[in-house]
């Protein structure tokens, strides 16, 4: 226990310094439950440890990129970037398997299917580039969600080939930056092209095609689809990928098979988009996550 000063002695004496009975250490005024709170002096240890942290953090922050500024952060006087050496990274990896990606990008589907090399690396590939692009719209199961396609039950919009799927890939469905797009257009029948009494009977005529619910045979709706519709989805409703017309006879439906939604569909027609992504992925990539999407189960 130390003994106090002259200056706290006359500071005890006021009131104003309060020691501790048993350790003479001075207390912080504070008491609970007549217990008081000693104010303990730190150790120098851990003063100088934290003076030394202050002294390192300040260094740090000069050495390396830290502080926020407008546009950007300080980049520190040691020029280090974690975004370089990511890159560098990324960099080293893609001349780690530049020659199997080459391979890839030369090679046919069929090549690619028949090389256990080749087949392995395009599905691993594809499967990372899927769950990086595609898993937000079309699922992690690749199933789908209302409005966006089901790519494991092999019916398919634009065909199902590995070819048809990679060009799909690239170009895009209805995206207006690609020349090259996949482009199709549905007449908003509702807009004057047809009654509400017409569209309701190809609604009837169209559910009975895949036999949806109870027979909903309708003469003068078979009459108006072959008139109005027959050119785009075939006469039975079997659909032309060349087109984009989706079967309608094989009870699967995008967005939605319930009558409701199958007049809405008719009244206001569909027009769903897919980014091209030729200008994001290169043509191996573009290659391997086509041939994933086929190894799915749902390609042609």
């Amino acid at each position: 226990m130390t003994k106090p000063t002259d200056i706290e002695r006359d500071d005890i004496e006021r009131g104003e310094i309060e020691r501790d009975e048993i350790t003479g250490t001075e207390t912080t005024q504070h008491e609970w439950d007549g217990i008081k709170e000693l104010d303990t002096p730190l150790p120098r240890w851990w003063l100088w440890t934290f003076y030394l942290t202050i002294v390192w953090g300040i260094g740090y922050t000069i050495a390396y990129p830290a502080w926020p500024m407008i546009s950007e952060a300080t980049s520190g006087v040691l020029g280090y970037s974690s975004r370089a050496e990511v890159a560098e990274e990324i960099a080293a990896a893609e001349r780690a398997r530049a020659d199997i990606t080459g391979r890839v990008a030369a090679a046919g589907f069929d090549q690619i299917t028949a090389n256990r090399q080749l087949d392995d690396f395009a599905k691993a590939g594809g499967a990372a580039l899927f769950r990086t692009w595609c898993a937000q719209c079309h699922g992690a199961g690749a199933a789908g969600f209302k409005g966006y396609p089901n790519l494991i039950d092999d019916d398919w919009l634009w065909g199902g080939t590995p070819e048809q799927i990679a060009t799909t890939v690239r170009h895009g469905i209805r995206w207006e930056a690609d020349e090259d797009t996949h482009f199709s257009e549905m007449p908003a029948f509702g807009d004057g092209l047809l009654t509400g009494a017409e569209i309701s009977a190809v609604a009837d005529h169209v559910l009975s095609l895949s036999g949806t619910g109870k027979d909903r045979t309708n003469a003068d709706g078979a009459a108006i689809f072959a008139d109005q519709c027959a050119a785009c989805h075939g006469e039975g409703g079997r659909g032309i990928t060349d087109l984009g017309a989706p079967n309608l006879a094989d009870a699967i439906w995008l967005y939605g098979g319930d009558r409701a939604t199958v007049i809405q569909t008719i009244s206001k027609s569909r027009a769903g988009v897919m980014p091209a992504w030729s200008n994001r992925l290169t043509e191996a990539e573009i290659k391997q996550l086509a041939h994933y999407v086929h190894t799915l189960g749902g390609g042609q």
